[in-house]
Order: structure tokens, then sequence, then C-alpha cells
């Protein structure tokens, strides 16, 4: 026990230490205007250098600090959480493998060095994901690391492409990338980012992640994980300027947002309601890259992290009371007998909801209303309107599902808020979801945007909000959705309720078709063909020839040595 408090507790205040560091740093810079750039030369190949690079901006140190800061929580948030787990050690240095991994991608300026860290979150995540051993987590595993391996395939191909620019370093190459010569590698770049980001046709391995401890859930699903394909877009975005690409991107991501704003509606379990709700979160980021705003893609980025990992932790402490039930029907009447915890989940979601002068307010609605003010069509707008409200509608059933209403957790009766070591981190990240907001547009926006709209677009994303959470309120409290949940209307709702099928067709299209194809790939190539004419073969061949040179040699030496004997006696005779 003193090893695991211990460990938790250094590993937290170094961390900690860390993020302070980065974001006085980062302000300093900030106020300079000044980047710093490492280079390490390791070799040169058709004149272009291969050196490991790091950077240090205000961008990068700004992201590092939230990532440091909300780890060091989450850290000492798992001294309690992972208490009675045999596997703490392995536990708390995954974690930290995660975190140094995300440090070297947020760090890295080059395509080739940020791949360490991008591999690095697929593996170790991958590693968390199956964490409890049993059938569900090793599937979930599978689909998270197998989707994310299409963005990794990405990324290579995209390196070989860049090779043609004379270096990897795309920061000094993206004003130049232009549609004619690098449509190409800015479409895979895109890709890579979507896998990550799990935007649509990758979004079902988010909530198949769940199956990670929820200490692990509130660092992935806030700031690390799922927010790294953003953090490369944002770095990518001078490339994707008046692109091609961007109309794409905007498309999917407002889809993403609208599907998982509707799915988080169908569903009872609290993790991935909330993953739903990261996701509906990470569609608003990519869409307002899309169209060139990344200074507040990185603002959403960076308040978003505070109060998710806020909402995740408020999920964990519930989940651990409730000694490990997850549907939220099995909750109720939790503000009376948690109300620390109660009061920090309503404070999230609150800000999640963009409550006026809460953290998600300040990036919400200037995402929301700058997004009204560009060239918008017809259905990215709709979508983002509804979106918008279908985000406060969730938002309301969840609350009213756990915090008001009857108790219902039977014999469970002593579920409370007297975990010390779970409950400091939560109040620290409150304040994040409260004030993180007002002072990063402080200081990342000291000149506003100018925004013209007309009152009613001005108004438009608080009356949708506050439409969908009376409606997401009142159709949960009058029992409305039990009698629309019919045999007639099941069809509909086992749709929409299930991410409009994406789980099974991602789990049919990396089951049946691509196992058979890789079984028949390996018989026929790998341990046929490939196996004759290659190494085997090749093994083979250079045996049989070698035996036979063997031979060879050894009878010709033979042959030589008596020829030379001979000659030297005839030689000797003819002297006498």
């Amino acid at each position: 026990m003193i090893w695991k408090v211990s460990m938790h507790l250094s590993s937290a205040v170094f961390l900690l230490f860390g993020s302070i560091c980065c974001g006085a740093w980062s302000l300093l810079l900030m106020a300079q205007s000044v980047t710093f750039i490492l280079e390490w030369d390791f070799c040169f190949l058709n004149s272009c250098s291969m050196v490991m690079s790091l950077i240090f901006d205000y961008v990068s140190l700004l992201f590092l600090s939230a990532v440091l800061l909300i780890s060091s929580m989450v850290l000492f948030y798992s001294g309690d959480y992972m208490e009675g787990d045999k596997s703490f050690n392995r536990f708390m240095y995954l974690v930290l493998a995660f975190v140094g991994s995300m440090m070297l991608l947020i760090l890295s300026p080059n395509l080739i060095s940020i791949l360490l860290g991008w591999d690095g979150l697929g593996l170790v995540s991958y590693v968390l994901v199956i964490y409890y051993h049993n059938e569900k987590s090793a599937n979930s595993g599978m689909l998270t690391v197998l989707s994310n391996r299409v963005g990794d395939v990405a990324i290579l191909l995209s390196i070989g492409l860049m090779l043609g620019l004379g270096g990897w370093n795309f920061i000094f190459h993206c004003v130049d990338m232009s549609d004619s010569s690098c449509l190409v590698m800015k479409g895979l770049i895109t890709v890579a980012a979507m896998t990550k980001s799990a935007q649509i046709p990758f979004s079902a391995w988010l909530p198949a992640a769940m199956a990670a401890p929820t200490p692990v859930s509130a660092l992935v699903h806030s700031s690390t994980l799922v927010t790294a394909g953003v953090y490369l877009l944002i770095r990518f975005s001078p490339a994707l300027i008046e692109s091609s690409v961007a109309i794409f991107l905007l498309f999917i991501s407002c889809l993403t947002m609208f599907m998982a704003g509707l799915g988080a509606n169908f569903e009872y379990d609290l993790k991935k309601i909330i993953a739903l709700s990261t996701l509906s979160q990470l569609g608003v980021m990519m869409s307002i890259l899309s169209l060139g705003f990344a200074d507040l893609a990185l603002f959403h980025l960076l308040t978003h992290a505070l109060f998710k990992a806020l909402l995740f932790m408020c999920a964990g402490v519930i989940i651990h009371n409730a000694k490990g039930y997850q549907d939220i029907r099995r909750m109720g009447g939790l503000a009376m007998s948690m109300p620390l915890t109660s009061a920090c989940m309503v404070l999230s979601n609150l800000s999640l909801c963009g409550m006026p002068f809460m953290a998600g307010f300040y990036s919400k609605d200037t995402i929301l209303e700058v997004a009204f003010m560009s060239s918008l069509n017809m259905v990215s707008f709709l979508l983002y309107v509804l979106a918008t409200g279908l985000t406060v509608c969730y938002t309301a059933r969840l609350v009213y599902y756990s915090m008001t209403g009857d108790f219902n957790m039977s014999s469970l009766s002593a579920v409370g808020d007297q975990s010390f070591v779970m409950t400091s981190p939560m109040m620290v990240l409150s304040l994040g979801a409260v004030m993180s907001g007002a002072t990063l547009s402080w200081v990342l926006f000291p000149e506003s945007y100018m925004i013209c709209l007309s009152p009613f677009m001005k108004m438009l994303a608080l009356l949708v909000s506050l439409v969908g959470g009376v409606i997401g309120y009142v159709l949960n409290f009058m029992n409305i959705n039990y009698s629309l949940v019919s045999l007639s209307s099941l069809p509909y709702v086992g749709f929409m309720g299930s991410m409009w099928f994406l789980p099974h067709l991602s789990s049919f299209f990396l089951s049946s078709p691509a196992l058979k194809i890789g079984d028949i790939a390996q018989k026929g190539f790998d341990k046929g063909w490939l196996e004759y004419l290659g190494g085997q073969g090749a093994y083979s061949a250079a045996g049989g020839l070698s035996s036979r040179l063997e031979v060879a040699q050894g009878k010709t030496l033979k042959i030589l040595l008596k020829s030379l004997v001979v000659w030297a006696i005839v030689f000797l005779f003819i002297q006498i």
C-alpha cells in the first residue's frame, strides 16, 4: 500500500510541476512571439536530411500543459480507484508510457518523429483497453488497434510522398502545399487524423474503448488519444485552407457530431454516453478546422479537455460506488447521497452544453457564431443546429436519470463522497471547467473576433440549446421514450441508437472478409509461393550450390596438389 500511494502521489506531483512550467513557458513565448526548434541530424537520403525535431512554441507548450495537468489529476485519482487492483504498478507504468507518447507527438514537427508518438499511442491504448483480460475487452481492443492502423498506414504513405518536398518537417512546407501537387498527401493526412479522432466511418472504436478502466477513459478521451488527430490537423491547417479536402472534412465532421448526438439519446451506458459526447465535440473541432479557424479549434480542444476529464472522473466515482454498475436506469437520486460528485458533474455538463460564462460557452459559442457567419451550405448548417440541440438533450436526459428522481440502487445505499483521493482532483478540474474558458480567451484572443450576425442568428445557439434541454428532460420525465420504443419503431431506434450500425459494419469488414483474405494470403503467399521463391527457396538453393561448390573445391584442391607434387618430382628428375 505504501508503494502504491507513493507512486501515484509522486507521479502526480511530478506531472503537475511539469504542467506549471510548460504553461508559464508558453505564456512567455506567446508574449515574445518566439518559437524554438531543436534538430538532431541522423543521415542524408537523396538530398533529404533525416532529423529528429522538437518544436517549442505556445501551441505545443499550452497543449502540453493541459495534458500534464489532466494526467497528474488522473494519476492521483487512480490511487483510490485502482487501489484493489493486483496489477497497479503495471497500470501506472502504462499510463506514464501513454503520457510520454503524447508528449512526443505534441513536440514533433517532423512527420517521421511524430510517427513514434503516433504508434506509441496506438500500442499503449490497445494494452490499456484489454487491461481487464475478458472477451469484451479483447474485442474492443482489436477493433481499436485495427481502426487506428489505417491511420498509421496513411502516415507512412504520406512520409513517402513528402520525400519530394525535400524534407519531413511539415511546419516549413504546409504553406507551399497546393492541391495540384499535394492533394493525395493532404488526403492521407486527413484520413490519418479522422481515424485517430474517430470520425465517420472510423467512429465505432471510440465507444468500444470504454472497456478500459475509467481513469484511462478520463485521460484518453479528453486530452490525449482522440485529440491527436485534431492536433495534427491544427499543425497542418495552412495546407487545408481553400483545399478540396477541407470541404470533404467539413461534411464528414458535421455528420459525425450529428450521429454521435443522436446515438447518445438512445444509450443507457453511462460511460458510452460520455464517449459519444466526446465524439460529438471532436466533430465540432474538425468542422471549424475545415473552415480555416485553427485557433478556435485549439481553444475548444483545451477547454473540452478540462471539463470532459472532470465528467469522466465523476462517472468513475459513481461507477466505483455502484460496484461496477454503468446503466443509468439503475441510478437516480444521487444528488442527495453524493452532493459533491453531483455538483461537479452538473458543472461539467453545463460547460459541455455551452451554458453562458462556463468554460465551454466561450469556445463552443464562438465556434458556432463563426461557423454561422462563414459560407456554410444548408446541410452543414442544419447538422450544426441539430447537433447543438441534441447535445443539451442527452445531457438533460443523463442528469434526469442519474442525479434526480428516485434512488434505484436498491441495497447499494452506502454511496457517498468519502474518498478524498478521488474528489480532490475533481475539485481542481472543476475550477478549470468554470474558469478556463475566460482565461484562455484572454490569452489566445487579445483581440476578439469581429462577428456580425442578425439577432435571430445570434440567439439561435441559445434557443436551440433551451429547446433541446426541455425536450430531453420532458421526454424522459413523462416516460414518453418508453412508449416510443415499440416493436413498430424498433428498427429505426436500433439504427439511431447503434451509431448507424457502424460497430456492426466495422466488425464485419474486420472479421469475415478481412480474416479470410488474410488466411488465404498467408497460406498461398506467406507459406506458399513466397516461401518457395523467397527465403526458404533461396536458402535451399544456396545450400545446394554451396555443398556442390564445397565438393568441387575439395576435389579441385586435391587434383592441384597432386599435379604440383608430380610436376615437382619430374622437374627434380630432369635437373638431376
